[in-house]
């Protein structure tokens, strides 16, 4: 059966959006993500293979989901963005009446997304996680199914990076910090699925069940 994006886990109030996105793309872009990893585990089950959530680096994986996700966002509003050339910023060009360039970044649970670079403009952030066959996830032992969690969307600036360059670490890179988060606002989250705690998933529910804004931290 799809895995499609819950209703009940995604804001359609359009004030919650920008940048010529809107619900219905966002809902259509998680959905693309989850068939096509489903279809590639299921042929690569089917020849006595693992899924790919246990093939590939959780780096590439994150990468892998950005693409696909930009591919869902373009499928989902036709006409409206394009895809911009391989490592190319932003990732999506605006096209249509409205629309502006946006950048995609991805992190895995709870992590805050990060790139090599400080990347100021409008940004969908995806954070997702890996479940098991039964559909949930646990901190203490991670399934191969990938399954996005959160989806935000907002205007960052360069004062929401924070920037590291140690020498002998793994480079120069741009994390999104906590008033970059708060940027944002959550346009879509699946509470089944959620990394935090029982206060926070209180809060989550409350929001959802009450029409408001999500926390966003």
């Amino acid at each position: 059966m799809p895995r499609r994006a819950k209703a009940e886990y995604l804001l359609t109030d359009p004030n919650f959006y920008a940048f010529g996105l809107n619900s219905e793309i966002v809902a259509e872009a998680v959905h693309y993500v989850h068939r096509t990893f489903d279809d590639i585990d299921s042929k690569l089950t089917e020849n006595g293979g693992d899924r790919i959530g246990g093939l590939v680096e959780l780096a590439n994986l994150s990468a892998i989901i950005g693409n696909l996700f930009r591919a869902g966002v373009i499928k989902g509003g036709p006409g409206k963005f394009k895809a911009n050339g391989p490592h190319k910023y932003p990732d999506l060009l605006g096209t249509g009446p409205g629309c502006e360039d946006v950048e995609i970044k991805v992190a895995l649970e709870g992590n805050k997304p990060k790139g090599h670079l400080i990347k100021p403009g409008p940004h969908i952030l995806v954070r997702y996680v890996l479940i098991g066959d039964d559909g949930r996830f646990s901190k203490e032992a991670r399934g191969l199914i990938v399954k996005i969690w959160e989806v935000r969307v907002g205007r960052l600036d360069d004062a929401h990076f924070n920037v590291s360059n140690t020498a002998g670490d793994s480079g120069k890179t741009a994390v999104i910090n906590a008033a970059g988060m708060e940027a944002c606002h959550v346009v879509y989250c699946d509470l089944t699925a959620a990394p935090v705690g029982e206060k926070a998933l209180a809060i989550f529910r409350g929001r959802l069940t009450g029409g408001g804004l999500f926390p966003r931290t």
